[in-house]
């Protein structure tokens, strides 16, 4: 049975044809910078065979239509027709409290998925454009949604709920909600494998980050905070999402630029971030690159994002009553080094010291902390394609 995972985030589709059975990818690949200058598509065959196509992206649908033509690619692809793909399993962002599992998609599903665009603007319309681009192009395939927050509904009530009136929770569902949970779950339960320890043992602090980036506290398997909220917008700044901020600052801005609710949620979601900042890009690799130069705001903009990670380890570690584990995964967790070193400076405190050499790391799991390091750091590349896969073959 062959599974083919369609991963929508922001900027960037990830992809892979799975072959359950035997547990193993076929093909793997990324379009990068969708919408941006420079965006292109990297894949690579199980065999080691690799291939970048350098095209501009416009958008999700142009970028999942150059997908399948590359995964047929006679030269460069894996299979030799789509019609071998079982199904299709979705990344979807935000199921708001409808969905707390994986859902075969049918027009209801689609409906509800369309009604919770106000909660996750930047990903779930481009997960619901993914949708709808397959099952135009692959007609015979089951599409399944499996939903980033349904790790976190293991989240404490007092976690989840914010300090407004009781009735806004009962009637409207506003709550934390979390996301990036399927990564957030393979990247726990990844490190016990390494570790050869029971998940159950221990108290890992999972550091998702990149374009949009999420730290969770996960505490014998279970998600018992983390610092995305009611939508992907809260938390740390992200690539073009602002993070935590005063909600005063919301209606301040509004009264003094004549914002429209849609403008200031805009300004927020797309304009903000290190992007916001820095002036200058939403991708931390152009931002490495002008700091190097010496560019300030490119400095402040990494130094204030660094920084806000650092708070969330450890402000998880005191609410866990300690920590085991630091792992560190997604685009810049997993190849971010300096980002990994500046986060990690200072937290002797925590038993945790890292090793500079073996930091000196990218895309690789390792460990990176000093031998007799109390408290390890990690980094484990997510594979949240491989769960999501998994996940659709359960449900056909």
């Amino acid at each position: 049975m062959l599974i083919l995972v369609i991963n929508c985030g922001s900027s960037s589709v990830k992809y892979q044809v799975i072959d359950i059975k035997e547990n193993k990818s076929l093909v793997t690949g990324i379009a990068e910078r969708i919408g941006i200058p420079g965006s292109k598509i990297k894949q690579q065959l199980n065999g080691g065979g690799k291939f970048k196509l350098e095209k501009d992206l416009a958008d999700h649908k142009e970028a999942i239509q150059q997908i399948f033509n590359l995964i047929t690619d006679k030269e460069h692809g894996a299979i030799g027709d789509m019609s071998q793909i079982s199904a299709v399993g979705h990344r979807v962002v935000h199921g708001g409290e409808k969905f707390n599992r994986a859902v075969v998609i049918d027009d209801e599903v689609l409906k509800v998925l369309e009604s919770l665009f106000d909660l996750a603007p930047l990903h779930n319309p481009p997960n619901v454009l993914g949708i709808k681009t397959c099952q135009a192009l692959l007609p015979h395939a089951p599409q399944v949604a499996v939903f980033d927050t349904a790790f976190h509904q293991t989240l404490p009530d007092y976690a989840y709920t914010y300090a407004l009136p009781y009735e806004y929770y009962e009637r409207l569902q506003i709550r934390k909600y979390g996301f990036h949970g399927t990564s957030h779950k393979y990247v726990s339960n990844r490190v016990a494998e390494i570790l050869g320890k029971p998940i159950g043992q221990l108290k890992i602090i999972v550091c998702h980050l990149g374009n949009g980036s999420s730290i969770t506290a996960v505490d014998q398997g279970k998600s018992v905070d983390t610092t995305m909220g009611f939508t992907p917008l809260a938390g740390v700044p992200m690539g073009t999402r602002s993070g935590d901020i005063d909600p005063a600052i919301i209606p301040f801005i509004m009264k003094k630029e004549n914002f429209s609710a849609a403008e200031v949620s805009t300004l927020l979601n797309k304009q903000s971030g290190v992007l916001g900042i820095s002036g200058l890009s939403s991708d931390f690799r152009d931002l490495e690159e002008a700091a190097e130069k010496g560019n300030q705001r490119a400095i402040l903009a990494l130094n204030t994002f660094n920084y806000s990670v650092k708070k969330a380890i450890g402000a998880f570690s005191a609410a866990m009553g300690g920590v085991d584990v630091v792992a560190f995964t997604g685009g810049i967790g997993e190849n971010g080094i300096d980002q990994r070193r500046d986060i990690l400076q200072n937290m002797s405190y925590l038993g945790l010291e890292l090793d500079n050499d073996k930091n000196n790391c990218r895309g690789k799991e390792a460990i990176i902390s000093k031998e007799g390091s109390k408290v390890l750091a990690m980094v484990v590349p997510t594979n949240e394609e491989l769960m999501i896969a998994k996940e659709t073959a359960e449900l056909i």
